[in-house]
């Protein structure tokens, strides 16, 4: 998806004049989600004079790639690192990313659970693990500082098959809506038993959820479950043009693409307005401009956090997720 991405934003941007007259070459290296790997590629990167990068993939990659480039005086925007380290503590101001914070996504849930549901009964699950608890654990915090409390909370232990006995407990409590903080195989069994149990509460989870395997196990008892999740891009007027034209080319024109070529828009624009490439020029750029790209219109905070794509809400629905 990032190559995909990165390949058509480059062959737009030099069809239009290029960076401040030049023509963008584009240089391609696969770090394998690997530290190591990712020093090693950041600095094969730095030996072909690269100005820019729009990566890396994962936190455990982008981090460390960063603190090469912020030494090589080299601007990073990621499209797909999440994790608040990577710009809570960024080594220099050339990083920056596109991709909506981790801590984005308990905010937009507990501001949700408060509002939506502020007079129901609320339950509050989680699976045990870093992401299930970590995300309950979050989002609860979130909800309870906007006053509105959960009426029972238990962890249950993933990977089991049988879930009767955790939803005969929702039901006891009257609970009209249930937080599940897990992966899709729990979630769907737990939803397709509280189906089964007649209880007629809506279930509301995190990104996990946004698979189809979520309906491979629930059925049609999905249907009405809401989850948060980065706005789909195919959800945003602005991306129309760049999806056609990818999908025509075969392409993929999905989340991480259009992410990559919105970062590459980003910088190019920064350059042009700095009237060169060079670090402190782009970023002074990027930390004081507002961007129009395939995301929307965007702007970078003093973190280097990007303002779009935000975390929302959609809802499974006819065998789809849908915005809500």
């Amino acid at each position: 998806q990032m190559r995909a991405g990165a390949e058509q934003a480059v062959a737009d941007i030099n069809a239009a004049g290029g960076v401040n007259g030049d023509r963008l070459v584009l240089e391609v290296a696969d770090d394998g989600c690997d530290a190591e790997t990712a020093v090693a590629v950041a600095n094969q990167l730095i030996g072909k004079g690269v100005v820019f990068v729009a990566g890396h993939f994962c936190f455990n990659a982008s981090i460390p790639a960063s603190e090469v480039y912020a030494g090589a005086g080299i601007v990073q925007i990621s499209p797909a690192t999440t994790l608040p380290k990577f710009t809570d503590e960024r080594p220099g101001e050339g990083v920056f990313r596109l991709a909506p914070r981790d801590d984005q996504q308990a905010e937009v849930a507990g501001q949700f659970l408060a509002d939506a549901f502020s007079g129901e009964r609320i339950a509050l699950l989680h699976d045990k693990t870093a992401y299930g608890k970590g995300l309950t654990d979050a989002v609860k915090a979130v909800m309870n500082g906007l006053g509105k409390s959960e009426d029972i909370s238990i962890g249950y232990d993933a990977g089991e098959d049988d879930y009767r006995y955790l939803v005969s407990q929702l039901g006891l409590e009257n609970v009209g809506v249930v937080f599940l903080g897990g992966y899709h195989p729990e979630a769907g069994l737990i939803r397709l038993e509280m189906a089964r149990q007649g209880l007629d509460a809506v279930l509301v989870s995190g990104d996990a959820l946004m698979t189809d395997e979520f309906l491979a196990v629930a059925g049609e008892a999905g249907d009405g479950t809401l989850l948060t999740y980065p706005i789909n891009p195919r959800d945003i007027e602005q991306s129309a043009a760049v999806i056609r034209t990818l999908e025509e080319a075969g392409k993929s024109a999905d989340r991480y693409s259009l992410a990559t070529y919105a970062a590459i828009q980003a910088w190019a624009q920064a350059a042009n307005a700095a009237g060169n490439t060079e670090l402190q020029a782009v970023a002074d750029a990027l930390s004081t401009r507002t961007f129009e790209t395939v995301l929307g219109s965007v702007e970078f905070d003093e973190k280097g956090d990007g303002s779009r794509p935000g975390y929302v809400i959609y809802e499974w629905r006819e065998g789809a997720p849908k915005l809500r």
